[in-house]
């Protein structure tokens, strides 16, 4: 299995969800070994996709150096992800990733529109070799050991069109098109206002995210997956934990995680040598069905 860039530039214009502004998107191939490069074109900066460049998970994923801020990066590295790209440069005029919908569908489509390519290095993968585990209260995420991808994900909520859901995902690319990417954000009203008054939300709205009040879910369309709801959470965790660099072996268990602990997740994954190896791809077949690598289903 080799690496993955695109085969060619494609770019979007969006609204961010928290600041509300216009920002055009632009996805470019970068050589073999690069990573994943974010850059701030209207102040001439870089910021490398590292988890030490993460500077605040309170709504969302934000990279920053200096003064300079890419934020709610979550759902664009989902896809990225999902797809195997392991090189790409994506530029930004403006501090936000477009929400678009509020899901990972839009990267998606625009991926497969810049025409995803093979390189020449062998690709990697950091593969879990013993149990870490990161609480908060009730809350908790952590990763084991296994011989494939699998994000397995619980909930809870006072809110009768929530409740209790939990949803296990094995990864592969097909599957994460059809039972991932089309979940979208939410949030409650009244948190709607409330980030309002402090600046936050103000490109969001009933186009990119379910929103809902005390009756129920106020989008007129209702909901893509009765489960939409966890479902959505595992497409934030693959983004976060996208941090790391390259494809996860292993499995990853939540319950009620957030931004922040994905975060904390990863630092303390690469910081402990002992808890991981990094192993190469290379000689793996991308239609052999044994382990992370083997599950990507790509052409």
């Amino acid at each position: 299995m080799k690496q993955k860039t695109i085969g060619k530039k494609v770019e979007l214009v969006g609204i961010g969800l928290h600041k509300g502004v216009p920002v055009k998107m632009t996805l470019e191939p970068l050589a073999e070994n690069s990573g994943i490069v974010f850059y701030r074109s209207d102040l001439g900066v870089n910021i490398e996709l590292k988890p030490e460049n993460v500077v605040d998970t309170k709504m969302a994923t934000v990279l920053g150096k200096g003064e300079a801020r890419i934020s709610t990066i979550e759902h664009l590295l989902s896809a990225i992800h999902a797809h195997g790209i392991d090189n790409l440069k994506i530029t930004l005029d403006n501090e936000e990733v477009p929400i678009l919908d509020g899901s990972a569908i839009g990267h998606c489509m625009l991926l497969e529109e810049a025409q995803i390519v093979r390189q020449n290095a062998p690709k990697r993968a950091l593969e879990i070799k013993k149990p870490i585990e990161l609480k908060d209260g009730d809350k908790f995420v952590r990763v084991e050991p296994s011989e494939r991808t699998i994000f397995d994900f619980s909930i809870k909520f006072p809110h009768q069109a929530i409740k209790e859901q939990s949803y296990k995902f094995t990864f592969s690319t097909k599957d994460y098109i059809e039972q991932i990417a089309r979940a979208r954000t939410f949030g409650f009203l009244n948190e709607v206002n409330y980030l309002r008054s402090i600046g936050l939300a103000k490109g969001g709205d009933l186009s990119n995210c379910i929103v809902l009040d005390e009756n129920g879910i106020m989008n007129k369309e209702g909901l893509r997956y009765k489960d939409e709801f966890v479902r959505h959470k595992i497409l934030d965790a693959i983004g976060d934990m996208a941090l790391i660099g390259m494809p996860l072996l292993g499995t990853y268990i939540a319950f009620a995680g957030s931004h922040k602990l994905n975060h904390l997740l990863t630092e303390k994954i690469l910081s402990d040598a002992d808890s991981y190896e990094i192993v190469s791809l290379e000689y793996y077949a991308e239609d052999e069905m044994m382990n992370y690598a083997l599950q990507t289903q790509e052409g």
